[in-house]
C-alpha cells in the first residue's frame, strides 16, 4: 500500500491533525513538539514514527535540534511511549557542488551511531533521511536510507 509522510516542520497547533494520518514524520525538530505529539499519540492509542531533525551545519534559517542538543535531550524520548523515533534527518547548506554536502551527511551518520550506542528503548538509528535531487548519490554513499528527489522526479518548481 501506499505510506505517506509528512517531510516538512510540524507546527505546534497541527500535532493534533497530524497524529496517525503519516506512517513518518520526518521533521520533528523541538522537544516541546515530541512532547505533544506523545501525548496525542496517547490519547489515541497509537504509536507515531518520527524521524528527528538535527540541523548539522547550526544555520539559522534551519529548523532542527543541534547536534549538542539531539545528544541531551533524545534520552528524555526514550520514556514517550507514543512516539517511535526511527531514525534522523537532516537538510545540508546549499552548495554548489554536491560533494561539498558530503561532511554534512557523515556528521548526521555519525550522530546517528552515537545514539544508537547509548541502547535508549524505543530510540532506533534504522533510518537516515538526508539528501536531495542534487546530492541524493553522495548522501546514499554516507548512509541514506531515505532521499528527497522531487526536483529529479517533476523538475524545479515554478516560479511565483
Amino acid at each position: 500500500g501506499i505510506e505517506f509522510h509528512l517531510i516538512g516542520p510540524l507546527q505546534p497547533n497541527k500535532v493534533k491533525h497530524a497524529v496517525g494520518r503519516f506512517a513518518l514524520l520526518h521533521a520533528l525538530d523541538r522537544l516541546d513538539v515530541a512532547e505533544r505529539l506523545d501525548r496525542a499519540a496517547r490519547a489515541r492509542g497509537i504509536t507515531q514514527a518520527v524521524l528527528l531533525e538535527v540541523n548539522v551545519a547550526g544555520e539559522t534559517t534551519k529548523h532542527g535540534f543541534s547536534p549538542d542538543e539531539l545528544v541531551n535531550t533524545v534520552g528524555r524520548m526514550g520514556s514517550f511511549t507514543g512516539l517511535r523515533v526511527r531514525g534522523l534527518m537532516t537538510l545540508p547548506p546549499p552548495t554548489e557542488k554536491p560533494e561539498d554536502a558530503r561532511p554534512h551527511f557523515r556528521r548526521l551518520r555519525e550522530l546517528a551511531g552515537q545514539v544508537e550506542a547509548m541502547g535508549i528503548p524505543g530510540i532506533s538509528m534504522k533510518e537516515l533521511s538526508m539528501g536531495m535531487s542534487a546530492d541524493f548519490d553522495v548522501a546514499i554513499e554516507e548512509g541514506a536510507t531515505m532521499v528527497r528527489i522531487g526536483t529529479a522526479l517533476f523538475g524545479p518548481r515554478p516560479v511565483r
